[in-house]
């Protein structure tokens, strides 16, 4: 499985935000720039990171976007859970014929779950556990 580039990028610009000081500002065109990703794609992301609850976004001349809460409080599983297009296999009826009988579907749908509780021993705060190394690669002062 791997995760699709929305939500890799995702988790990076939450990683960026949780490395600055607490209740700073940044910009999309910063994490923009800092990841080498579209703008366009990282307003995506953002847009889809604000209505999950997990930044703020401010608009106008002093605003910007900032963790909502505290990376202790960002579980890593929910952050997929909110990005991430869970399904692996497509079983509705119209595409596969064995649906009404696979196991597959179960089977799959346990493993994500066991995926997403993993991910659920780890918040934001553990994903910059050591900052130094991190803000020096992000040029975060």
């Amino acid at each position: 499985m791997q995760l699709t580039s929305f939500t890799d990028y995702g988790l990076r610009a939450l990683i960026y935000m949780a490395l600055l000081p607490e209740e700073q500002m940044t910009s999309i065109s910063v994490v923009t720039e800092v990841y080498g990703v579209s703008r366009n794609h990282m307003v995506k992301i953002i847009n889809q990171l604000s209505r999950a609850g997990f930044i703020i976004t401010v608009r106008g001349k002093k605003g910007g976007i900032r963790l909502a809460k505290p990376a202790t409080e960002i579980a890593i599983g929910d952050v997929v859970r909110a990005l991430e297009p869970l399904a692996l296999v497509n079983c509705s009826g119209e595409f596969c014929h064995i649906t009404s009988a696979c196991q597959l579907k179960r089977v799959l749908a346990q493993a994500v779950q066991k995926f997403l509780d993993e991910l659920d021993n780890y918040t934001l705060a553990d994903m910059v556990e050591t900052k130094a190394p991190l803000q020096q690669l992000l040029s975060i002062q």
